[in-house]
């Protein structure tokens, strides 16, 4: 799963793990990017999570 944003690498870590939802129990960092692009820079996040599957 990754993440990202525009304003930092904690946002970009929300980001990512919010589209888990509800079912989320852990998730890891894995890796981190930056780009800027003229004046905008975009953080990116790669992580790993473990989710709750219904029964």
């Amino acid at each position: 799963m990754t993440g990202t944003s525009d304003e930092s690498v904690e946002e970009a870590i929300r980001n990512g793990v919010g589209r888990a939802g509800q079912s989320l129990e852990w998730f890891e960092v894995t890796g981190v990017r930056s780009t800027v692009l003229a004046s905008t820079e975009r953080f990116q996040v790669d992580l790993r999570v473990g989710v709750r599957m219904a029964a």
